[in-house]
């Protein structure tokens, strides 16, 4: 089954300048406007993913200008011969990152096979609910673009490690595509291209591990919103090239992978009147722990769950608090430390709590459906996927 889901495609790769063209994916720093600052020094205007992507913390401007100019780089980039294509290829990815290396593969997948519905029964399914008021955006960005660089990684339950993994073992059999350090705290990263011999075995193992699975292959790791966007395009404008989207597909288990909550701060707001709104929504209990940030305060509190999550119980009363709130704005956060800065701003209130497992997610996903959006990271901000290779769309 994995030979018709998880397909090799014909990559685009920069010739030269890696340092510069790969930057972090556009969902991170989203409230932190001197770090894309920094990129953008250091990019300057040679050829980089930072000119022919949205970072979100932009998305509040003027949308329509800036994806034309988007996609006017990306035809400029293709014109002017700053990509080599390797064809019909899969690349094998090391990325050395603040947990230790992660291992993973960049190919295709058919979205024929991926459904972001809570119920979805596909082979490639959602883990977290989509905000469809964000999948409009992306899908704009997507309609007349002449290429795709995604950030999109999906997991698979390889307990074994039969399948990614062993191609390792092989790589200096394989030619080395790249192998360089990442801007901004990035860790560093290397590509190869596996054999016929590592790629068939590799599939292989792909086909016996969905059988066992009982054909719930993948599970969105990164990148929900831009595969359900990817989606929705494809289904507005069902072409050959737009059925499919460029992933990287990671082993769940890699000791590398480790799930960090997303927290979540709120800006504009009165913190001790939603603190006390939210305790009595839950009403008292010893259940679920968080602990609430404004200013110089640093208040743990206890209340009853809503649900399995502490993530879940949170923001099933955010959902309707921000719903009589249009003055209260909303931020999903990577890591601690960047809560704990922002929660120093005057209105602005930041929720830390425990997190859930990654060993439960595949359950979870197969037995409820998708989880609260931005239930989980993967690491901290910089482990994020970096946008390197690409794929022509049109």
């Amino acid at each position: 089954m994995s030979n018709h889901i998880f397909l090799p495609a014909d990559i685009l790769l920069p010739k030269s300048g890696f340092d510069r063209w790969s930057v972090i994916a556009c969902d991170q720093y989203t409230s932190d406007a001197s770090y894309w600052e920094k990129v953008s020094r250091i990019v300057g205007e040679a050829p980089s993913a930072y000119h022919i992507t949205f970072p979100e913390i932009y998305l509040s401007e003027e949308n329509h200008s800036r994806i034309q100019t988007i996609n006017a780089n990306m035809n400029t980039y293709l014109d002017s011969g700053v990509f080599e294509l390797l064809p019909n290829s899969f690349v094998y990815v090391e990325r050395q990152t603040s947990f230790g290396l992660r291992r993973g593969i960049v190919g295709k997948i058919d979205l024929e096979a991926y459904g972001f519905e809570k119920e979805s029964n596909a082979p490639v399914r959602a883990t977290e609910a989509t905000v469809i008021e964000r999948v409009p955006p992306r899908v704009a960005i997507r309609k007349d673009a002449p290429i795709e660089i995604p950030h999109v990684m999906l997991f698979i339950d390889d307990k074994n490690r039969t399948v990614i993994e062993p191609l390792q073992e092989r790589k200096s059999d394989f030619k080395k595509l790249y192998d360089f350090d990442l801007m901004m705290n990035g860790g560093h990263i290397k590509g190869y291209c596996p054999d016929e011999l590592a790629t068939n075995g590799f599939l292989a193992a792909l086909d016996t591990l969905a059988q066992n699975n009982d054909g719930f292959l993948f599970a969105v790791g990164d990148g929900n919103h831009s595969l359900a966007a990817a989606k929705e395009s494809y289904l507005q404008n069902k072409t050959e090239q737009n059925r499919y989207a460029l992933v990287e597909i990671v082993n769940l288990h890699e000791p590398s992978i480790v799930f960090e909550p997303i927290y979540r701060v709120l800006f504009g707001v009165d913190a001790k009147a939603l603190l006390c709104e939210f305790k009595d929504f839950c009403g008292a209990g010893e259940e679920q722990t968080f602990t609430a940030l404004y200013g110089d305060k640093e208040e743990p509190f206890s209340v009853r769950a809503a649900h399995p999550l502490a993530v879940g119980t949170l923001q099933l009363f955010l959902d309707q608090y921000l719903s009589g709130h249009s003055e209260v704005k909303i931020d999903y956060i990577h890591g601690e430390n960047e809560v704990r800065k922002l929660a120093q701003n005057d209105n602005t209130l930041g929720f830390l709590f425990d997190g859930m497992s990654k060993e439960d997610l595949f359950p979870a996903v197969k037995h409820s459906g998708s989880l609260p959006r931005k239930t989980f990271s993967m690491g901290q901000a910089d482990d994020k996927r970096f946008y390197l290779e690409a794929r022509k769309l049109s």
